[in-house]
């Protein structure tokens, strides 16, 4: 889960869009990025209980928006260590479905036994597969009321084939919704000395390996692309500051991600060691300050499938196969 953290003011935003016009001019028609993207943080023990813990954070707010009223069948496209699957699965009750698919072996075997370890095997159907081309038996597609996918597009080379995959999914007047992250908006303030510089390498670091570091603001587009019909698009917070009790998880979540990405950072010469050890010895000794506060939030949107016979309106753009009409 990647997150971070605030800054409000305006000459900062215009300095900060002026040093990524170049990067940011090519969003909006941004290409299917070529060979395979690689998640930068690893399926370690210690990378599973960072996933763990923020997952318990982050699912409030997840949970909050996608509304879960009972009796769903719901998808989850890149469930991880299924937590947030199972959280739907309860919320849907005995009346709904959950089937989870994940791409990593390790992930889904860590997801399986902490189901296990909590007694809600029952709850959730995992199953190892790609989002771009989902396990699903011919008879499921088009049934689920809900696909759901959450920092799972910026680590894929191709975002919009995924989207089509959800959108295809899902029954006519199905609900399509994405969340993931659009790492620009991280700001912690007062801004410790060198942070943001850090936090761009980490940025660029991302992106060089096939990563999609700006992809939340793209979600109603991709939508659109995909043949679904946009409906709502909303921000949700994460972020906290000095005296709140998940203050210290977030800081050190932030701290763990740069720190996993070190290698990335500094053997690709987009930080040298002194500037990265400077600048998180400073986020260290910023997390102690009583007025510090972390502004980051996650991107969220929600499409829904057409009804049979009527299309997404949409200019200069192709439907995914099987847009329009249920298949299987």
């Amino acid at each position: 889960m990647q997150t971070p953290c605030a800054r409000l003011a305006c000459d900062t935003l215009a300095s900060m869009a002026r040093e990524n016009d170049s990067a940011k001019e090519e969003l909006g028609r941004r290409p299917a990025r070529s060979g395979p993207s690689h998640y930068l943080h690893g399926t370690s023990a210690k990378e599973q209980r960072r996933l763990s813990l923020m997952n318990d954070v982050v699912n409030r707010g997840s949970l909050a928006e996608l509304g879960v009223r009972g009796g769903e069948r719901i998808l989850e496209f890149g469930s991880g260590l299924g937590q947030m699957a199972r959280a739907m699965a309860r919320a849907a009750g005995p009346g709904g479905r959950v089937v989870g698919i994940e791409r990593s072996r390790a992930q889904l075997a860590e997801a399986r036994r902490l189901a296990r370890a909590a007694g809600e095997e029952h709850l959730v159907d995992l199953r190892l597969g790609d989002a771009s081309a989902p396990p699903l038996r011919p008879g499921e597609w088009g049934s689920f009321d809900v696909a759901h996918g959450r920092f799972i597009l910026e680590h894929v080379p191709d975002p919009l084939a995924v989207v089509r995959a959800m959108v295809r999914a899902v029954r006519p007047g199905g609900r399509i919704v994405l969340e993931d992250d659009d790492h620009d908006v991280l700001r912690l303030w007062p801004e410790p000395p060198g942070v943001m510089a850090l936090w761009r390498a980490y940025i660029r670091a991302f992106e060089s390996l096939g990563n999609d570091p700006y992809v939340g603001r793209r979600l109603v587009s991709l939508l659109h692309r995909a043949g679904a019909a946009p409906r709502r698009n909303t921000w949700i917070f994460f972020g906290s500051c000095a005296g709140h009790p998940d203050f210290p998880l977030l800081v050190g979540n932030l701290l763990s991600l740069l720190r996993g990405a070190r290698a990335g950072i500094v053997n690709g010469d987009l930080l040298d060691d002194r500037a990265f050890e400077a600048a998180t010895a400073a986020v260290e000794d910023w997390s102690g300050r009583p007025d510090a506060a972390f502004w980051y939030a996650i991107a969220w949107a929600e499409g829904i499938r057409p009804e049979a016979g009527r299309r997404s309106t949409r200019r200069g753009t192709h439907g995914p196969a099987g847009a329009g009409r249920r298949t299987g």
